[in-house]
């Protein structure tokens, strides 16, 4: 009987080490799981903060906002002119982008004049109002360009602004 006891014993030992073995390795793989997911929420905001940045360039090249030929071949080059008729109906673009917000601001360092229908192109301001402006802000720098005419020349004028695009963080 000593014998079975002893192998009984021996069993019992095996089958407790066959658990804290198993228990070592879960508590080990939780812990590793945890430290690689601590840095998901951080990558996810990275994610969303470079997605933003590649929509801002993306609709400066927009054919709703690009120059596209009429002023050459240029990359990030917002059409003025397309823009104030485009303000006109932005209800039809509430949903279209994605973003709850966008302005063009030129660089210049006048006082800031909100541009309307009425005092364009004597503005320095464009803002879409499209959702709720409660988010968070990227921008961009383009060329903002229009056509005008100076003693019966029309040429290209160009100037540099900023695109701002507001988005809500999820």
């Amino acid at each position: 009987m000593t014998k079975n006891r002893k192998a009984q014993f021996k069993i019992q030992q095996m089958a407790f080490m066959l658990i804290a073995v198993t228990i070592l390795f879960v508590l080990v793989g939780i812990f590793i799981l945890a430290f690689k997911f601590s840095d998901l929420k951080k990558s996810a905001t990275e994610l969303e903060e470079k997605n933003a940045m590649l929509l801002v360039s993306k609709l400066a090249n927009s054919p709703e906002f690009s120059c596209e030929m009429a002023y050459g071949n240029k990359v990030n080059c917002v059409d003025a002119d397309k823009i104030m008729i485009l303000r006109e109906n932005i209800n039809k673009y509430n949903n279209f982008w994605g973003i709850d917000g966008l302005e063009i601001r030129k660089i210049t360092a006048q006082q800031e004049i909100l541009c309307t229908k009425g005092n364009y192109p004597n503005c320095n301001h464009i803002t879409f109002n499209l959702g709720e402006a409660n988010g968070f802000s990227v921008s961009n720098f383009v060329s903002l360009c229009r056509k005008d005419s100076t003693g019966g020349q029309i040429y290209d004028k160009c100037e540099l602004a900023r695109i701002i695009v507001s988005y809500e963080k999820k």
